[in-house]
């Protein structure tokens, strides 16, 4: 390929400065990554695109034309383009609200195991938390053991994913008047699977045909996974690894070493993760890795799994979503290890064109051309082991002459759970709530979501997060959105000076970054927990505050259940790419302005992050002057 093409390519692909050289190594060799692939897909199916194709049963695939007069407005069993489009979108919904989930489910099943002395190198590292949740939930703790505590804690939330008490508990943190809308509605959450289940259920064929219930039931199964299964999974990752505290790291591809054995921790779950950095500090292992030459080991993190490990031990991180491929073009990478979700399946190609090993390690998540080493709780401190040591063995075979680290890395600040941003404000929230009723903040935005080749790589992200400070909006960030950050900048106290006058003041006071970094994106539960709290302190709904979310460059289906249960909670949330909703009037009508009526907030889209950040401005604004600020 011509070079100055390749520059033109590198350039329309990514704002990452340690992300091009590599852009630069794939195009030139022949290396193929998801913007090639993207590339060679289009044109994209425009029925898909509008969310008009159905292939829920054997009488399809059926698809509604809305361009010509004479087509078809209805698929084989009748179903129109409102209908369809819904269904879909639940469809997408659901799938990211299982995934969550499910992934909370494997923490709390853990948790169990270790109380009951089964699973191999856990500990309750948060007894606070655990008393905290006991007591939150009406487990009795007085005069009781830690561990007895703890199975009581995991038996119980383990029966929120199937009870029939109809009633999730933390979705009791909720305040009272978003309460109320959700039950007036009638879409309390009952439990994490009924909701799934259900929605599965009402998009089978010959069951649900009215598009608003199907996409009502959308928004309580959001609720489950939002107050249910993603808190779970965050409460119960506290318990047993620690709840994070405001800690410096580092980020970006530069975070690769060329003098030692580099593990890449990629995916979403802590459980393994968390094994795998007790195993690299032996000394059994540090003294392996000198003997086969290098210096020693180099833990890093990618996309949530390694949002996990930099909340809580500052483990650096090497970037997020679209730099997978890129970090194994580094030719540096000994191994990576992969859990589930966001792990793109042409990993193990990216690989084969250096030493690297992929090494997977769910039943659920097994890959062609991976090394599948299957991890267990009850046996995780050994298979970390034995993993640490393929790595070191795989050193061995590593080209000096292939290796290619890009840049230095960029220092970060991360770990502002919501206990941290409390302490911070000096114990309690109210320091933060004077603010923003003074105006020295004006509001705050929830950013979350993940990378897509469609927009050039962080530049949503970064762009709005940039546009939001300086109109004094506070940024609270989770998974890739804040690794994108991270390597702008954004996440170093420094960076106030880029925020307006006010949020640059209290920034300075309190010495904290203008985006803070609120962990993976199952933590987007803590940025419910931040609302809920700040509402309670005002006797108000979560929708009454002056709180937006934003997703700029979302892609995955957990987003859609994200942006949904945002919206359910009373949050105006603007989307950066439009969902697969456009081939219906009706069902944007809905989402874009009906629900103001049944939940207090909508959903927006608007690809171009400043004037996102208008209608998001506009939006802050009109609540300050609902709440007489």
């Amino acid at each position: 390929m011509d070079k100055s093409l390749i520059k033109l390519k590198v350039e329309e692909r990514t704002i990452d400065e340690s992300a091009k050289p590599l852009l630069e190594r794939t195009l030139e060799e022949g290396i193929e990554t998801a913007w090639d692939r993207l590339e060679k897909q289009q044109p994209q199916c425009g029925f898909g695109q509008l969310g008009l194709c159905c292939n829920r049963c054997s009488m399809g695939p059926c698809r509604i034309d809305p361009f010509e007069k004479d087509g078809p407005k209805r698929g084989v069993c009748g179903a129109d383009a409102d209908l369809i489009v819904a269904r879909n979108l639940l469809d997408d919904l659901v799938t990211g609200a299982a995934a969550h989930s499910d992934h909370g489910r494997e923490v709390v099943e853990t948790l169990l195991m270790t109380a009951e002395g089964k699973s191999q190198g856990y500990e309750i590292l948060d007894k606070e938390k655990l008393y905290t949740v006991a007591k939150e939930i009406g487990i009795t703790t007085e005069g009781r053991n830690d561990t007895d505590i703890a199975k009581d804690i995991a038996l119980s939330f383990l029966e929120e994913y199937g009870t029939i008490k109809n009633s999730i508990d933390l979705s009791k943190r909720a305040p009272e008047p978003t309460q109320d809308k959700w039950a007036k509605a009638g879409i309390l959450p009952r439990s994490v699977d009924r909701e799934i289940v259900e929605a599965m259920h009402r998009i089978h064929m010959g069951v649900g045909a009215d598009y608003a219930n199907i996409l009502l039931h959308g928004l309580r199964a959001s609720l489950s996974d939002g107050w249910g299964g993603s808190m779970m999974a965050t409460e119960v990752s506290d318990i047993l690894f620690g709840t994070p505290e405001i800690k410096e790291s580092w980020v970006n591809l530069g975070t690769l070493k060329e003098d030692m054995v580099n593990i890449v921790l990629h995916g979403h779950n802590p459980v393994l993760s968390e094994m795998v950095v007790k195993a690299v500090k032996e000394q059994e292992m540090v003294d392996l890795a000198k003997q086969k030459g290098a210096k020693g080991i180099n833990l890093v993190g990618m996309c949530c799994t390694g949002n996990e490990l930099l909340m809580r031990r500052g483990i650096p991180i090497a970037g997020n979503l679209l730099n997978q491929e890129l970090a194994l073009a580094t030719g540096a990478v000994d191994v990576m290890i992969i859990d589930y979700q966001c792990i793109f399946p042409s990993i193990t190609q990216v690989a084969s064109c250096f030493h690297t090993k992929i090494v997977s390690t769910s039943e659920k998540s097994k890959v062609p051309g991976a090394v599948h080493m299957e991890f267990h709780p009850e046996t995780a401190y050994d298979t970390a082991k034995n993993i640490v040591k393929l790595a070191i063995e795989t050193y061995e075979q590593r080209n000096p002459d292939r290796v290619k680290i890009p840049a230095k890395p960029v220092k970060m600040m991360a770990g502002f759970s919501v206990e941290a941003i409390k302490k911070a404000l000096g114990g309690t929230f109210q320091p933060l709530i004077d603010a923003i009723a003074n105006g020295s903040i004006k509001g705050a935005v929830g950013m979350v979501g993940c990378n897509n080749p469609k927009i050039k790589q962080d530049y949503g992200h970064v762009t709005l997060g940039k546009e939001l400070i300086k109109r004094n909006i506070l940024v609270v960030e989770t998974g890739c959105a804040a690794i994108a950050s991270g390597k702008a900048g954004l996440l170093l106290p420094e960076a106030a000076d880029l925020a307006g006058d006010g949020l640059k003041s209290v920034c300075h006071a309190l010495g904290i970054p203008p985006v803070l970094h609120m962990g993976s994106c199952v933590d987007c539960s803590r940025i419910l927990v931040l609302a809920a709290e700040l509402a309670k302190a005002l006797n108000v709904g979560i929708d009454q505050l002056p709180l937006a979310g934003a997703a700029p460059e979302w892609y995955s289906q957990k987003a859609v259940s994200i942006a949904s249960y945002f919206v359910a909670s009373g949050v105006y949330t603007v989307l950066g790419l439009p969902p697969k909703i456009f081939g219906s009037k009706n069902v944007i009508d809905l989402l874009t302005s009906g629900l103001n009526d049944v939940v207090g907030a909508t959903y927006a889209v608007e690809p171009g992050p400043v004037a996102a950040a208008d209608l998001i401005e506009k939006h802050i604004d009109s609540k300050r002057k609902d709440l007489g600020i």
